[in-house]
């Protein structure tokens, strides 16, 4: 019976090992909770609530890509695709759509209910599946999958408890808040510490890549939304918005693809570094989309900012983007000038909706693009 609970861990160097169809479907799960906090940010700009739709996403964002991630590496260790982990992957999707959920009275009201709810279910199903894999570890690895189990277990009480106080939305809250997000980065690298997990290198890539590829589609909404707003009539606007937005997001599909390796190394520091970084990768492309959507919004008269907002909507989430990209790969990979083209264009970025228009965004992206190609391969030869 207890065999039967048990996982064993995967082999590391498995030829061929890419992410399976519920790894997929998960992915999805988990995007429709990130497009829910993206439309949160959306309409919290458009009405011109800047700073509390930027912590709510924030924070929201956290939750869903904190229990991604956690279940993404474990299952790159651990899947065996049998009854149980399938059922228990499955628990976690519920909890992510409960998130999804809680959101909407989440940016409305700051009700967190719903949203605590739906990530203790993702982190409780998270410390079941640690458990398992304790069973079924030898004794150099067993205290690594503990660690992992009553980490989370203690997170969970401390979010259950914080949501369950008096405590009213404030700076006193932020502070429980940001000690509790801390508190989970903080079970990995102990846990770690203990011994590493069997996680597959190209796998863990290829993952990551997926849910990149996820995010920067749901940009592609907004250029959609432009297009059908204009199909009512005609709008030379909301057509220029849905053009820049499908070259912004093709050049950020491209600037992440590069030929250089993402992850050449399972060197703890060098895949903590890469595995957290990605949270600014994903946030701020998921933002890229709100930042577009509230463009549409300010040109069909639906919001209360202007256009220099809308466009620095866009600006400020592509230059954080390009930041993000050079924090976990291009300050690692690259060389001489090309090491630095990321940031020059991000701050470029920044410029753009100052003197230009979203277009300029657009051109500058293509840009990069180009600038980053021909100094890397510049740099190869």
């Amino acid at each position: 019976m207890f065999k039967r609970f048990s996982l064993r861990s995967r082999d590391i160097h498995e030829a061929h090992r890419a992410a399976t169809p519920l790894e997929l479907l998960f992915d999805l799960v988990s995007v429709i909770a990130i497009a829910s906090a993206a439309a949160g940010l959306h309409h919290a700009i458009a009405e011109a609530h800047f700073t509390a739709g930027i912590l709510k996403f924030a924070a929201a964002f956290f939750a869903i890509w904190w229990a991604w991630m956690n279940y993404t590496w474990f299952a790159s260790a651990y899947d065996n695709d049998d009854v149980l982990f399938r059922l228990l992957t499955m628990v976690i999707m519920g909890g992510a759509l409960a998130i999804a959920a809680g959101i909407d009275g989440f940016f409305a009201a700051t009700d967190l209910g719903l949203i605590v709810i739906g990530y203790v279910i993702m982190r409780l199903a998270m410390v079941a599946l640690w458990l398992r894999a304790a069973g079924g570890a030898d004794r150099a690895s067993r205290p690594t999958a503990l660690w992992y189990a009553g980490g989370i277990a203690i997170a969970q009480a401390y979010w259950v408890t914080l949501s369950l106080s008096p405590v009213e939305p404030g700076r006193l809250f932020c502070v429980l808040f940001i000690f509790g997000a801390i508190l989970e980065l903080a079970v990995p690298a102990v846990a770690e510490s203990k011994g590493n997990t069997s996680w597959h290198r190209h796998h863990i890539i290829e993952r990551y890549g997926l849910l990149t590829i996820i995010v920067l589609g749901e940009t592609l909404l907004s250029a959609a939304a432009a297009l059908e707003n204009s199909a009512a009539g005609y709008n030379s606007s909301l057509v220029t918005i849905a053009c820049s937005a499908l070259v912004i997001v093709c050049s950020l599909w491209w600037l992440y693809f590069s030929k250089e390796e993402h992850l050449a190394t399972t060197d703890g520091f060098r895949a903590f570094t890469w595995g957290y970084g990605h949270a600014v990768v994903y946030a701020s492309g998921a933002a890229v989309g709100a930042g577009l959507a509230v463009l549409v919004d300010i040109v069909t008269d639906h919001a209360e900012v202007g256009l220099r907002v809308g466009n620095y909507a866009v600006a400020l989430p592509v230059a954080i983007y390009l930041i993000g990209l050079w924090f976990v790969r291009d300050r690692f990979a690259l060389k001489g000038m090309a090491r630095y083209v990321l940031p020059i264009f991000a701050v470029l970025t920044l410029i753009a909706p100052l003197l230009f228009a979203l277009q300029a965004i657009a051109v500058l992206m293509v840009a990069c693009v180009f600038t980053r190609d021909y100094t890397a391969a510049k740099e190869l030869s």
